[in-house]
């Protein structure tokens, strides 16, 4: 076995050119105080402590249109915030979405969230490969009920289908005990002093950090075998296509 590699008080890199965009899908409109504000802000706190720049997003706050076009008010609707955030999202290294357990299930505005990044799959970068490669993603969760461990893998699994790369350990969460109780940041929750809450959001923040930093120095996913435009056009590497020279 190999040994493990020393601990110092040193990161391995620079992270300070790095973006993270944290989506948080309460479903508390601002200014109301949102416990999943609370577990987000321990990990922007760990990015920003490194230079990266974060762009905090409080979804319900927008007027995101439902559908699973990319701009919706060219399919029957007045208004959608949705091409805006898009573009929030794309300028992001990181991704991370974080939200609520209602009902043992993600809330719905997660659920919508998740809905038109999926809307935005279909496009491309300049690599003509879908528009999320050569990002990460992550999902912090919080509820007084059991079912983080079924939000999380909704969320992500949801990210590397369209495109995301998904880190080791990139999920966290605090729930109360089990039925009507104090929430993450209620006075008696012990929620911010969580040692297992704060240990998976530091693992989690900073495996973001180590992987989003090894795809922008490597240039992304190495575009071989993975380009929509390149299979369109008929080349299909590992498939035989005598009509393609």
């Amino acid at each position: 076995m190999t040994a493990p590699a020393p601990t110092t008080d040193v990161p391995p890199a620079r992270y300070d050119d790095l973006r993270a965009v944290m989506i948080n899908c309460t479903l508390k409109p601002s200014p109301a105080r949102s416990n999943t504000q609370g577990l987000i802000d321990r990990s922007r706190r760990i990015m920003e402590a490194q230079g990266v720049q974060v762009d905090l997003v409080r979804a319900v706050d927008h007027d995101i249109a439902t559908g699973v076009w990319p701009d919706m008010t060219e399919h029957g609707w007045e208004r959608d915030a949705w091409p805006d955030l898009y573009r929030r999202v794309l300028a992001a290294d990181i991704l991370v979405l974080a939200g609520p357990i209602w009902l043992g299930d993600n809330s719905s505005v997660t659920k919508q969230v998740i809905e038109r990044l999926y809307s935005c799959s279909s496009l491309l970068n300049e690599a003509g490969q879908y528009a999320y490669y050569g990002r990460v993603g992550g999902c912090l969760i919080t509820g007084n009920e059991d079912g983080i461990k079924h939000c999380a893998m909704n969320v992500l699994y949801s990210l590397q289908h369209l495109g995301y790369t998904i880190p080791p350990q990139c999920d966290a969460g605090w729930i109360g005990e089990a039925g009507p109780g104090p929430s993450y940041l209620d006075e008696g929750s012990h929620g911010p002093e969580n040692d297992f809450t704060n240990r998976n959001t530091t693992f989690m923040t900073w495996n973001l950090l180590h992987l989003a930093r090894m795809l922008r120095d490597a240039g992304g996913i190495p575009a071989y075998g993975n380009q929509r435009t390149e299979w369109d056009a008929g080349c299909r590497h590992d498939y035989e296509n005598p009509e393609h020279r």
